[in-house]
């Protein structure tokens, strides 16, 4: 079996909930993507232009650009900046990178743009932590690792004692996280990526 972190899909969904909250439901956003050949981040992005394309709660946001800081600290704290000059107007990023985000914020924190710019995506707890705590990002989110070996330790257990075979359809229980079904190609989902706030994010060292 693999025990997958999470669905593509979730993983974008999360990031518009966010941006849209932050930003007030409407107005300009951009995106600072890792690298443009990135398979995971490219995945993501397509479903976020999907949903921002189809789904009517986000018809008063705009995608204006996608930039790529090819998870280089440096190019991301530069990419963000150009941002901010080439579109004044903007409201949100989200950067699917841990690298982009932690840069981002950085540049952010330090900005006029400090309060006025959400920013939020896919980062470490450790890292973002103080740019949580000086406001300069609200919520940002990221699949917990502990869970992804929390899952796979019960996977394990059930495959041991012949509970599963790894079959599609197989289900065991993995502790206080619940059921989990063996899906197509033996991919078994730990679930929705972990929002962190100030309020959790003392709770995480990662």
């Amino acid at each position: 079996m693999f025990i997958n972190q999470v669905v593509s899909e979730d993983v974008a969904k999360i990031q518009l909930e966010m941006i849209s909250e932050q930003i007030g439901g409407a107005g300009d956003i951009a995106i600072l993507s890792a690298t443009a050949n990135a398979t995971n981040q490219n995945a993501w992005i397509d479903f976020m232009e999907t949903e921002l394309a189809n789904n009517p709660d986000y018809a008063d946001i705009n995608l204006v650009a996608k930039v790529y800081g090819d998870d280089d600290d440096t190019k991301s704290f530069q990419e963000a900046q150009g941002l901010l000059q080439a579109y004044p107007d903007l409201k949100g990023i989200i950067s699917p990178t841990t690298v982009g985000i932690a840069a981002t914020a950085r540049y952010l924190s330090t900005s006029k743009y400090k309060g006025k710019v959400a920013l939020t995506g896919l980062g470490l707890p450790n890292e973002m932590r103080p740019f949580v705590k000086d406001g300069t990002v609200e919520a940002f989110a990221l699949w917990d690792p502990a869970q992804l070996g929390y899952v796979a330790a019960y996977a394990g257990k059930a495959l041991d004692d012949g509970t599963i075979t790894g079959a599609v359809g197989d289900s065991f229980t993995a502790g206080e996280l619940g059921e989990r079904t063996v899906e197509e190609g033996g991919v078994v989902i730990v679930g929705p990526p972990t929002m962190f706030n100030a309020e959790n994010i003392d709770d995480y060292d990662f």
